[in-house]
C-alpha cells in the first residue's frame, strides 16, 4: 500500500480509506465469505467494515498496521454477525440454484474449525506474517507457528483420505 494513501486515510480522508479497502476488497470479501458461508451476509459485513473504517480509521496508530487493522475489524464484524444470526432451518435447493462451486481446497478447508480456517486464510491468502497474525489474535508468535504446523498436518491427512470430500 502506498504510504501517502495510508497517511491520508489515518487523517480521516474518506476517499483514501475507500481506496485502501478497494485494494484488498477481493481478499476481504473471501475472508468474510469463509466465515459466514453466505454471499449476502458477506456483503453485509463488507458494508459494516466500510462504515467502521470511515468512522474509526483515525484510531490506527502506526501506518504499517492499517491492513492488519482492517482485517481485525472485518473479523470482529463477522463474529458480531454470527452472534446476531437467527437460527435457520436449511432448505434443500435444486442444483441449478447453487451460488458457489467449491474447489477441492475449499472442501478441505471446510473440514477445519473456524479459528483454523482463519489462521490459514490470514497466512496463505492474506499473506500476513506470523507476527501480524499473533498480534491480531492476541497470542504468542510461537503459538501461531505451532497451530499452523498442526493445521497443515491435518489438511495433509484430510487430503490423503479417500472419503466423500472430493
Amino acid at each position: 500500500m502506498e504510504f501517502e494513501i495510508v497517511q491520508r486515510a489515518i487523517r480521516g480522508d474518506h476517499q483514501a480509506i475507500l481506496s485502501l479497502i478497494e485494494m484488498d476488497e477481493e481478499i476481504l470479501f473471501r475472508m468474510a465469505f469463509t466465515y459466514l458461508k453466505n454471499e449476502q451476509d458477506a456483503l453485509d459485513v463488507m458494508q459494516d467494515l466500510v462504515y467502521k473504517a470511515l468512522k474509526k480509521m483515525h484510531t490506527v496508530k502506526q501506518h504499517e498496521y492499517v491492513r492488519t487493522w482492517l482485517v481485525r475489524v472485518l473479523i470482529n464484524c463477522c463474529k458480531d454477525h454470527l452472534r446476531k444470526r437467527q437460527p435457520t432451518v436449511p432448505i434443500k435447493e435444486h442444483h441449478q440454484v447453487q451460488w458457489v462451486i467449491y474447489s477441492d481446497m475449499e472442501r478441505l478447508l471446510e473440514q477445519l474449525s473456524l479459528s483454523e480456517q482463519q489462521l490459514v486464510y490470514m497466512k496463505y491468502f492474506q499473506q500476513l506474517k506470523n507476527k501480524e497474525i499473533a498480534e491480531l489474535n492476541q497470542i504468542p508468535e510461537g503459538t501461531v507457528k505451532s497451530k499452523l504446523h498442526h493445521i497443515l498436518k491435518k489438511l495433509r491427512n484430510f487430503a490423503g483420505e479417500k472419503e466423500d470430500w472430493l
